[in-house]
């Protein structure tokens, strides 16, 4: 892991030197646009929507749309005047009850680690979350921007380990503009719904839930790589799967010695069938040069032949 952030963990006068690591990385399955007949990469333009032309990225300025449509342009200097903060500080605000922070407010989760003196109020710090039983309502300035987040106690494989979430706005937060009236709820359903949730209450462990929509994708892919069903593109060439697509067309390479010598059968590992080709080689090479000879003396002996009968013929006439 590499620490994205370096700062500390201030509570009244305690202060925590600590690094901060992306706690999460997303496995989503992502495709790209081409073009179905040759795989090549559909490519997008910046074109103005009024005079049609395409814009150089160094005439393409940010904009903030009102909401009677109008257009603000805002230049460089006026980003720069925007009120920003480099500070190094997580600022404890307050200590509040776990209950009272709702889960929909988190947003980006971030591990901490003490550096250096550290280790010590570090310890101290998650000892006092833990038995408090509660969260730390912390500020904290990620990408020169002041956000709000918490710290919190989370337990891992390597030990208990402080977790800084940041949280969103409060503004951020929609409200549903739905109500549902589903009429009176019977006793007898509520219980017969309260036997249901007892029936499946049980101990939350994720290991137990798989990804099956990714899997399933990789699986497909794999399955057209191993058959060749691949398509070779300049641009195709120079993206991340260089690793897949060289030993994809290993694969093939060796399919196609194999039929060329007439021989059918389960593949071997690019190794065993780079090593079997080179004996094979060296096995051809060796009766090529018997041949040869074989060749040779043959047509030496016809040389003969034609001599002693040219010269038998000499002596009759």
């Amino acid at each position: 892991m590499r620490a994205i952030w370096k700062g500390a963990v201030s509570f009244g006068l305690v202060s925590v030197p600590v690094k901060l690591y992306s706690a999460t990385e997303s496995h989503d399955v992502s495709f790209r646009q081409v073009h179905a007949k040759d795989g090549g990469r559909i490519k997008y333009q910046r074109i103005c929507s009024l005079d049609g032309e395409e814009v150089p990225y160094s005439d393409i300025a940010k904009g903030y749309e009102t909401e009677d449509g109008e257009m603000v342009i805002l230049t460089d200097e006026d980003m720069a005047n925007l009120p920003t903060t480099s500070s190094r500080e997580i600022a404890v605000e307050r200590f509040v009850p776990a209950e009272q922070i709702d889960p929909l407010l988190f947003e980006k989760s971030y591990y901490l680690e003490p550096e250096g003196t550290g280790a010590k109020p570090y310890a101290l710090l998650r000892q006092a979350l833990l038995d408090s039983k509660r969260m730390a309502v912390v500020t904290v300035a990620l990408r020169q921007r002041t956000t709000t987040a918490v710290l919190r106690v989370r337990e891992t494989e390597t030990g208990d380990v402080i977790v800084l979430q940041t949280m969103m706005w409060p503004d951020e937060i929609r409200q549903p503009d739905f109500s549902v009236e589903a009429g009176e709820v019977k006793d007898a359903e509520v219980k017969m719904a309260q036997m249901l949730i007892e029936t499946l209450s049980g101990d939350f462990d994720p290991a137990e839930f798989e990804d099956d929509y990714a899997e399933a994708v990789q699986a497909v892919v794999t399955a057209k790589i191993e058959g060749g069903e691949v398509q070779r593109t300049e641009t195709s060439a120079k993206t991340g799967g260089e690793v897949v697509d060289l030993l994809a067309a290993l694969q093939r390479s060796v399919e196609a010695a194999k039929v060329s010598r007439g021989e059918s059968g389960p593949e071997e590992p690019v190794k065993k069938a780079g090593k079997a080709a080179a004996g094979k080689a060296a096995a051809k090479k060796a009766p090529a040069k018997k041949t040869a000879t074989k060749k040779t003396a043959a047509k030496k002996t016809a040389a003969k032949k034609s001599t002693a009968k040219k010269t038998a013929a000499k002596k009759a006439s």
